[in-house]
C-alpha cells in the first residue's frame, strides 16, 4: 500500500534582482542562499532532526559554476550531516517541482520517510548562457534561435493570437497583487530573511522580493519595445526578470509526521511531467495539467487555487484560455499574490516556490479550498504540474 505524503513546512529567500550593481544578493553565493533557507527551515521545525533526512532533492536549471551539484554542496557547506544523501535535479524551470515529485514518490514506495525538497538558482553568477554547448544535430530539427526563451514567447503570442493589451493586463495585475500581498505581510511566513546589500552597499536583512514594480502602469508599458523580435509584442514588462533565490520544503510520510507529533495541512496527491514543442515551450502546462487531471481524476472545476508560473504574459494567457480556467487578468483563482512577472523567476527554484506560495494562500486567503494546483513551463519544452489536497 502506498504511503501518504504530507507537507510539513516550506520557506524561501526573498527573490533578488540578478544585477551586478543593484541586486540585493549580488555578493551572496548561491550555496549561501540555499543554506540560509535550510537553516531557517530547521530552526522553525525543531522536531525534525537534519540527520533523520533520507535525502535532499534540489532543483536547478544550471548545474555549472556556483550551482554545480548545489543540493549536495550547499548541504555540506552548511555543516549538515555527511551521511544524508543529495540529488540535484534538472528539468529546466520545473526542476524544483520535479524534485518534489521524485521525493514524494520515494516516500510513497517506502524508500524513506523524510525528505528535503529544494530549489535554487542564481542568474547573476550563473547566467543562462553559461556552459551551453547545444548538440549540432538540434539545429537540423529546430531553426537556430527558435528555442530561445524570447523567441518562444513571441511565437506563442502569434500562434495563440494573444493581444498585447491583454498581456499588459497580466503584467499590471501581477505586480499589483504582489505589492498588495507584500504590504499586507502575506509573504512573511514563507520568506527567511537573509543578509544582502542595498544599491549603496549598506548591509540589511532582505525580507521582500526586489522585482515588484510599485509604479507600473498600462501607459508606461505601451511605450516599451520588444527586445526579442523586430516589431515583436513581448516586452520586458511581459517577461519574467533575471533573479536570484532559493527555497526548501520538508515533506514526510503521514505516519512519520504523526509519530513525531507534527502539524500539517496538505498532502501531495500527484504530479505529471509533459513535453511539448520547444519552439513554443510556454504552453507546456496545458499538456501537464491535462495529464494530471486524467491521472488523479480531479477536474479543474474542483481546484480552487492555482499557481501558474508567469514565464511570459503570452504563455500564461494561452495556457489559462486553452484549459478554460481564466480569460484575462485580474484572475479569480490564479496567482492571487502575483506571479513571476513581479516576484521574479529564479528558474529551477520556481517549481518549488510556487508550491510553497500556493499552500500559504490556501491557509490564509482560501481556508475552505480543498484542492490546489501548481504548474509551470520550462526551457526546451519541459512542463510540470502537481496537485495538493487539504486534509486538516
Amino acid at each position: 500500500m502506498m504511503k501518504e505524503v504530507v507537507i510539513i513546512d516550506g520557506c524561501r529567500s526573498a527573490n533578488g534582482r540578478a544585477h551586478k550593481e543593484k541586486g540585493w544578493f549580488r555578493n551572496v553565493r548561491a550555496d549561501e542562499l540555499l543554506t540560509g533557507v535550510l537553516d531557517g527551515l530547521f530552526a522553525r521545525n525543531p522536531k525534525v532532526d537534519p540527520g533523520s533526512v533520507e535525502a535532499i532533492f534540489c532543483g536547478t536549471a544550471k548545474q555549472v559554476g556556483q550551482t554545480l551539484d548545489i543540493g549536495r554542496l550547499a548541504w555540506l557547506a552548511g555543516g549538515y550531516p555527511e551521511h544524508v544523501a543529495a540529488n540535484t535535479i534538472c528539468q529546466q524551470c520545473p526542476s524544483g517541482m520535479s524534485a518534489l515529485e521524485h521525493a514524494a514518490r520515494a516516500i510513497m514506495v517506502g524508500d524513506g520517510d523524510t525528505y528535503i525538497v529544494a530549489g535554487c538558482e542564481d542568474m547573476l553568477h550563473v547566467p543562462m548562457a553559461m556552459g551551453i554547448d547545444f548538440a549540432p544535430r538540434l539545429g537540423k530539427r529546430y531553426p537556430p534561435g527558435s528555442i530561445t526563451m524570447g523567441a518562444t514567447a513571441e511565437k506563442v503570442a502569434e500562434v495563440y493570437n494573444v493581444d498585447p493589451a491583454d498581456m499588459r493586463q497580466v503584467a499590471l495585475w501581477s505586480n499589483k497583487n504582489a505589492a498588495a500581498a507584500r504590504d499586507a505581510g502575506k509573504f512573511d511566513s514563507e520568506i527567511i530573511p537573509i543578509e544582502g546589500e542595498d544599491e549603496e552597499g549598506n548591509k540589511f536583512m532582505v525580507k521582500t522580493d526586489q522585482w515588484i514594480r510599485d509604479d507600473i502602469t498600462l501607459e508606461s508599458m505601451e511605450k516599451m519595445k520588444s527586445p526579442f523580435k523586430e516589431n515583436g509584442v513581448i516586452t520586458a514588462a511581459m517577461s519574467s526578470p533575471l533573479t536570484q533565490g532559493a527555497c526548501a520544503m520538508i515533506i514526510m510520510s503521514r505516519d512519520k509526521a504523526d509519530e513525531l507529533g507534527l502539524d500539517y495541512n496538505f498532502k501531495y496527491v500527484g504530479g505529471a511531467m509533459a513535453g511539448n514543442d520547444p519552439t513554443m515551450m510556454g504552453v507546456g502546462p496545458i499538456f501537464a495539467v491535462q495529464k494530471l487531471v486524467e491521472r488523479t481524476g480531479i477536474s479543474l472545476d474542483q481546484v480552487d487555487v492555482i499557481e501558474l508560473n508567469e514565464a511570459f504574459s503570452s504563455q500564461s494567457l494561452a495556457v489559462l484560455r486553452e484549459l478554460g480556467i481564466e480569460e484575462n487578468a485580474p484572475f479569480k483563482k490564479v496567482n492571487l499574490w502575483g506571479g513571476a512577472l513581479a516576484l521574479g523567476h529564479p528558474l529551477g527554484e520556481s517549481g518549488a516556490r510556487i508550491c510553497i506560495t500556493l499552500m500559504n494562500i490556501m491557509k490564509t486567503d482560501k481556508p475552505d479550498a480543498k484542492y490546489g494546483m501548481a504548474t509551470l513551463c520550462g526551457g526546451f519544452g519541459n512542463a510540470n504540474a502537481v496537485l495538493f489536497e487539504r486534509i486538516k
